[in-house]
């Protein structure tokens, strides 16, 4: 079965064939982006098509590679040993299944999501290498070998905080995706929003990109943004004409908070504003 994007996911051309070709590879797909252009979702999607279950790890940045695989509870061991607890004659007991274990184990395969990897340590995509090849480790602790049953599809998210290892960029199928162009993302809009009027979208996605283009913004709005402000825009039964300014540099989008995640961009709007009425007085 191919991925063609979804109902309620707009997968442009290029994206569709970056996940098909490392599913096909069997290979990890690496996705990089900006911040909410949906790589997340993404996996979800691509699970929902393929009909596997998801299996998420979250990555933080004290998150090591070996809290994918399991993690050996000794404290608990020792306490149980302590108070007589029949459970300490089987290790088993205190062996915690990691993510990476549960997708090798399932049944009939599964989406496994490594979200924003580059938040880990340097060391964190190195650790994996084997795991990710071989689709097997080890359990020291019990003396077993786990084994994928059937190899899991393996989304990988970036945000490109960090550069990533040369050898893990090798093993992975890559993919950027793209910020969307306007046609896109009126598709993107019209999935979110399928009763929205069309002039209230022609004029929001004018504004949205002018904001956008406005140089030195710390965090330009993406795509989970604009959809937050349309959804308040709509809510709040703002009219189109109210977006009709011609220029950000002169006014500030109304609702702007849901653009604008950063007291500095916003004073930087107010300012140019503020100045573009003082040379038109």
């Amino acid at each position: 079965m191919k991925f063609t994007g979804t109902q309620s996911y707009i997968a442009t051309e290029d994206l569709a064939v970056a996940v098909n070709a490392a599913v096909t590879l069997q290979r990890p797909l690496l996705v990089k982006g900006e911040p909410g252009t949906g790589k997340t979702v993404l996996a979800q999607e691509v699970a929902g098509a393929l009909g596997l279950p998801l299996i998420p790890w979250h990555i933080k940045s004290t998150t090591k590679a070996q809290h994918g695989l399991y993690e050996y509870d000794a404290v608990s061991r020792l306490r149980d040993s302590q108070l007589g607890d029949d459970r300490v004659h089987d290790i088993g007991n205190y062996i915690k299944r990691g993510r990476m274990w549960d997708a090798f184990t399932t049944e009939g395969g599964a989406v496994l999501l490594i979200d924003e990897i580059d938040k880990a340590d340097i060391e964190f995509p190195n650790d994996l290498l084997l795991e990710l090849d071989r689709m097997e480790f080890h359990v020291h602790e019990t003396g077993e070998t786990v084994r994928a049953v059937t190899r899991p599809v393996v989304i990988i998210t970036s945000n490109n905080e960090k550069e990533l290892p040369d050898a893990f960029l090798r093993r992975c199928f890559f993919h950027y995706i793209k910020f969307p162009d306007p046609e896109t993302m009126q598709d993107i809009i019209a999935v979110h929003f399928p009763d929205i009027k069309a002039n209230l979208v022609r004029e929001a996605l004018a504004m949205f990109y002018e904001v956008r283009e406005v140089p030195g913004l710390k965090k330009k709005p993406s795509t989970s943004e604009l959809l937050d402000w349309i959804k308040l825009l709509m809510a709040d039964d703002i009219p189109p004409e109210a977006l009709r300014s011609g220029d950000v540099k002169h006014v500030l989008p109304p609702l702007h908070g849901a653009l604008l995640k950063n007291e500095q961009d916003v004073h930087m709007l107010q300012r140019l504003a503020f100045l573009s009425k003082r040379e038109r007085r």
